[in-house]
């Protein structure tokens, strides 16, 4: 597979020439020279913009294998550094918390906190100290999904093996000493504390609890202040004990590294885990059968906004692979695209309602959810989210047009070199690809997905998801907004749902 970045090479043509300008031309001679609006007749000259076919880029070779108690792994073999990234992922995110201890949100958090501090033969101090004399970077963190232990390290194998063994200890033997869990769950209580005093994270979390209701989604990641008290050493033991297990984690590799080498690495990563079970498949969230709003007061000049709806799963399934790329273009041209984007434009541009307006989805295990965010003065918190709903319902009736789906094609073939222009970033990629258990085509399809959506169906595919007539709408300001959108948005609605179904 070839890609084109054309856009990367000529920002790294102009810092160049930029650096070289300031090199030769002395500052004081800088306005009697030149020309401000004089056209860059050097660009004429350089090859990369005459020849943009000769600007390839070639997709990392993946390989595929299992370590000896079955554990899926996926290997890049890259030369350029001599690094390594390692990614272990197991399906044990915050939705898992509960499954544990009734009300224990925060758990997976919590084990993540202090996996490192602590040993069976090591202290916390002791651990750290072995961290830093390594020179590696050492990252766990759990999310909703999943809970993931991230490697960095020379793959000379005088630091790359004390790092693996680290690994392993602390995957193997943690203590979860009480006297470091009390630290850590006053910390959370302070971090928590402070959260409530940011209108975005408060607008956000309500956002989430409202949205999902009674699914394990719901809750924070970090929990609550009612339940981290709660939270013991004997509950991060359960969990350790239930969940990272061989047969629940997800491993990738990419670096300087041979194939042997990888399978070694996951072999010795996964050898004294227990080899346990996966954990079963999370519910299905249950979408608002009509639009809601909810209105929070926070002593403050401005209001946040969140809006929006359930989104899509993830999916391996190459149809739905395809309605995945469709919708991400209706909406990158709706409100991911920057400042071209029809939300900035209209609320912002021509309106002037907000700094800036922002939409977008991420498919989960069980169903996402798609969102449109802004801030805007008090006074205009109504008339910012009834101008919001117009343009969705716009781009609903009436769709995007030929020109803005050719340019966007353009921007996100273009961007997509800079998504594995790192091993970091290669390394990211892959192990969501292997966590969500998705295909090679995923990636090496991708530009071909992109080409081949058609004007009718990148439409359809934001006419079937997005309902705003059953939008979820928060607001965290002075101003209380109870309004609900206006009827001329929800009979718009109604409207689109019937051509929508005669489309079907």
């Amino acid at each position: 597979m070839t890609l084109k970045p054309l856009a990367l090479s000529l920002t790294t043509c102009l810092l160049i020439l930029t650096n070289n300008s300031q090199a030769n031309v002395s500052e004081s001679h800088v306005s009697d020279n030149i020309d401000p609006n004089a056209p860059i007749t050097v660009l004429d000259k350089l090859q990369s913009l005459q020849n943009p076919s000769e600007l390839e880029f070639t997709l990392p070779k993946i390989e595929h294998f299992s370590s000896k108690n079955g554990t899926p792994v996926i290997f890049v073999q890259t030369n350029n550094l001599p690094m390594v990234d390692i990614d272990i992922r197991f399906n044990a995110g915050s939705a898992r918390d509960e499954s544990i201890k009734p009300n224990g949100f925060g758990l997976a958090s919590l084990v993540a906190s202090m996996l490192s501090k602590g040993t069976t033969n090591k202290s916390e101090d002791l651990l750290a100290e072995e961290i830093e004399q390594l020179g590696i970077d050492l990252d766990i963190s759990a999310y909703k999904d999943m809970f993931v232990i991230s490697l960095r390290s020379l793959s000379d194998d005088k630091y790359l093996n004390p790092a693996l063994q680290l690994v392993e200890e602390i995957l193997t033997q943690p203590t979860f000493p009480n006297d470091s869990l009390e630290r850590t769950k006053a910390r959370y209580l302070v971090a928590l504390k402070q959260a409530q005093e940011d209108p975005n994270t408060i607008a956000n979390q309500t956002f989430i609890k409202e949205l999902y209701a009674n699914h394990p989604y719901a809750h924070p990641s970090m929990g609550t202040p009612e339940s981290i008290p709660n939270i013991h050493q004997q509950d991060l033991q359960n969990f350790t004990k239930r969940y990272l297990v061989a047969q629940n984690a997800y491993i990738t590799i990419t670096g300087d590294i041979s194939r042997q080498q990888a399978e070694n690495i996951a072999n010795q990563l996964t050898q004294t885990l227990p080899t346990g079970s996966p954990a079963p498949a999370l519910p299905d969230a249950k979408p608002l059968t009509t639009s809601k709003t909810i209105h929070l007061p926070f002593d403050s000049t401005q209001t946040t906004v969140i809006m929006g709806q359930l989104g899509e799963k993830r999916s391996r399934d190459p149809q739905i692979l395809q309605q995945h790329t469709n919708f991400n273009i209706a909406d990158e041209v709706v409100g991911g695209g920057g400042f071209q984007a029809r939300l900035m434009t209209e609320i912002r541009q021509k309106r002037g309602l907000t700094y800036g307006i922002y939409s977008g989805m991420t498919p989960m295990q069980s169903q996402g959810n798609y969102s449109i965010s802004f801030s805007t003065q008090n006074e205009n918190s109504q008339q910012a989210i009834d101008a919001t709903l117009q343009v969705i319902q716009d781009v609903i009736d009436n769709g995007i047009s030929e020109n803005e789906l050719t340019l966007t094609k353009e921007n996100l073939m273009n961007r997509f070199p800079t998504l594995l222009s790192s091993n970091a970033s290669i390394n990211g990629q892959l192990s969501a690809m292997n966590f969500y258990q998705l295909p090679d085509s995923y990636l090496s399809e991708y530009n071909q997905r992109i080409q081949q959506a058609t004007l009718d169906e990148v439409n359809q595919s934001y006419r079937q998801l997005v309902q705003p007539n059953k939008f979820l709408i928060v607001t965290v300001g002075k101003t209380q907004t109870t309004k609900q959108p206006t009827a001329t948005v929800k009979k718009e609605a109604k409207k689109a749902q019937k051509k929508t179904k005669i489309d079907k």
